[in-house]
């Protein structure tokens, strides 16, 4: 299934690609490095050919050497060779609320990936909640249907709220980081 509203200026994703990103967030979570914290983060990147790359959090006795899931996640499609994405998932350990990126994460995100795209946050129970009913893609694909039909930031949360419980959200980079830098910007006249 694809998800598309004419007129849109969203890239039209399938359900089933988003919902192996997303699977792939989870696995890349397991993997994390987080001996000091003990909190794990995974991220994946749906990139525009249909790979997905994973990355997880990596920390370091020095805590400012450490890394986040997204800024791992990024560094290694960039060396793959990708350079489109068309979305990004993060989950972590938490219930609720679902993760969301980091300043510093979000700015590299902004790096890489348009403004309108989509960037998933996932409870911990997501995949409990949904998975053993056998709902998820279906609830992910009710939750990307209303961010591709362009209901407002507040009208998605309220459904998300009432219908998902908080176990899944979607923003565009852009709702996650408003009157941001980007690249565009240092090619401006001065």
């Amino acid at each position: 299934m694809t998800t598309t509203t004419q007129g849109s200026s969203r890239q039209p994703l399938e359900v089933i690609k988003v919902h192996e990103m997303i699977l792939e967030a989870f696995e890349s979570r397991d993997k994390a490095y987080a001996p000091y914290s003990n909190f794990h983060v995974g991220a994946a990147l749906l990139c525009a050919d249909g790979t997905i790359v994973g990355g997880c959090n990596v920390e370091n006795a020095s805590y400012g050497a450490g890394i986040c899931a997204e800024r791992t996640a990024i560094p290694k499609a960039i060396s793959m060779g990708h350079r489109s994405f068309l979305a990004c998932a993060v989950t972590s350990q938490l219930a609720e609320p679902s993760v969301s990126p980091c300043g510093i994460c979000r700015q590299v995100l902004r790096e890489f990936l348009p403004l309108n795209t989509p960037i998933f946050m996932l409870s911990s129970t997501y995949l409990d909640s949904h998975s053993a009913k056998g709902s998820a893609p279906k609830a992910l694909a009710e939750c990307l249907e209303d961010y591709m039909q362009g209901l407002s930031l507040r009208e998605r949360e309220a459904k998300v709220n009432k219908e998902y419980g908080r176990l899944i959200r979607v923003m565009s980079l852009e709702e996650l980081l408003p009157l941001s830098f980007g690249p565009e910007h240092l090619a401006m006249p001065r």
